[in-house]
């Protein structure tokens, strides 16, 4: 029992979510967000760490969100039924996506385990390696 309460107490210790201003993002992901998206739509920014790293978290009144790296780099963004802006998804992406599906439009987009990874609105999970070449549909 003691040992668990001292793990626990460690995990719990090292994880800190906390709210923040925009200005308090890296420069990087203050620069990401006024690219893409409209500032005036923030509803929060979340910084997460776990032990040593921190990721961001920008979450917009529309339910969007947008993960960065510590470094305020992107990771991932969710726009749920919009299209995601074509500045976050590399151009070779798009092209591939308009024709395979050309009546659908990449809705959520960002890394995976193995590559890169995007939602379309009708719902189909596509892969891409890190080259960002088309390797399958994720089940």
């Amino acid at each position: 029992m003691a040992i668990m309460a001292v793990l626990f107490g460690l995990s719990s210790c090292n994880t800190r979510d906390q709210l923040i201003t925009f200005a308090q993002l890296p420069a990087a992901g203050q620069q990401l967000v006024q690219a893409n998206f409209d500032v005036a739509n923030i509803a929060y920014v979340k910084q997460d760490r776990e032990w040593f790293d921190k990721e961001y978290e920008v979450r917009f009144n529309d339910g969007s969100e947008l993960d960065m790296e510590g470094d305020g780099s992107f990771k991932h963004v969710d726009c749920k039924f919009q299209a995601v802006p074509d500045a976050l998804v590399p151009e070779i992406v798009r092209q591939q996506v308009a024709a395979q599906f050309p009546q659908a439009f990449i809705v959520e987009w960002g890394k995976d385990d193995w590559g890169w990874k995007a939602e379309l609105n009708n719902k189909l999970d596509l892969k891409f390696n890190s080259s960002f070449e088309f390797i399958g549909i994720d089940d």
